[in-house]
């Protein structure tokens, strides 16, 4: 009867609907910069030699490397490596770190005597302390740094939006280990920065109340607030932080090798 009256069926009629959405999905700017040239998910993609190649080419666990470099990504500049300079901090401090987690317990009573201890009884142990918590600091100069140049020179442009959205991840990634590694040594500094930015969490709206109840531990400052920073410091951020440098670097490989001229 539907057909008769020139009405088309309900079930064909949604049919026709998902299609122009997903369709409307696929040509929007956010998408195409998501997935990249012959990927199975770009609209129009057809099985052929072509695209089978892109789809290799485009690929994180197939192919890291592009086949050409542009000249100007192998000069020096004045911008010093900005990017490379935060990796190689990050690797810095992974390696102190490791070094430190061997002479350090996360309990309220014995985490300050270990930092003093370190520093004071262990060979090298004030060296690499200080070496790791400069370059915490050094590595949020730099990715800051490293931003603002992405920025002025217009860099986050397309094809390059979706990078630019992993690099303010990777931004706010590097100041949550620089923050969560300031708790560490359990001194007044440490509870104070605790407090008020749990505090901070605490106004969070709707809910609020939860998350700062999950970074605490329960209710107020004790053990296992110093535990579950700890845990986030030295296993969860870091974790996240690699998955998300992988991509960036794979990305900048993908659009077009380090930032130039556009």
């Amino acid at each position: 009867m539907a057909e008769e009256n020139g009405k088309k069926p309900a079930g064909q009629a949604l049919q026709e609907r998902l299609s122009q959405v997903n369709d409307r999905m696929q040509d929007s700017q956010a998408w195409s910069s998501i997935f990249r040239p012959g990927s199975i998910f770009r609209k129009g993609y057809s099985d052929s030699p072509r695209n089978r190649s892109y789809v290799i080419m485009n690929s994180v666990m197939y192919h890291l490397h592009p086949v050409k470099v542009k000249r100007h990504a192998v000069k020096v500049s004045y911008t010093l490596c900005l990017g490379g300079l935060s990796f190689f901090l990050f690797i810095l401090l992974t390696v102190t770190g490791i070094f430190l987690m061997f002479f350090y317990r996360p309990t309220a009573a014995q985490a300050w005597d270990d930092i003093q201890i370190l520093q004071t009884a262990v060979g090298f142990g004030l060296l690499v302390r200080n070496m790791h918590r400069w370059a915490a600091h050094l590595m949020v100069l730099t990715v800051f740094l490293h931003m603002a140049r992405v920025f002025y020179h217009g860099a986050y442009k397309p094809p390059r939006e979706f990078n630019w959205v992993i690099g303010v991840m990777l931004l706010q990634l590097t100041l949550l280990l620089s923050f969560t590694g300031y708790l560490l040594p359990w001194d007044q500094l440490a509870l104070w920065a605790v407090t008020v930015g749990t505090n901070m969490m605490g106004f969070t709206p709707v809910f609020g109340e939860q998350v700062r109840f999950v970074l605490l531990g329960g209710v107020e400052i004790g053990t296992d607030t110093l535990l579950r920073w700890y845990v986030l410091h030295v296993l969860m951020l870091p974790f996240v932080i690699v998955i998300f440098m992988a991509i960036h670097f794979w990305r900048v490989r993908k659009d077009g090798g380090i930032s130039g001229p556009l």
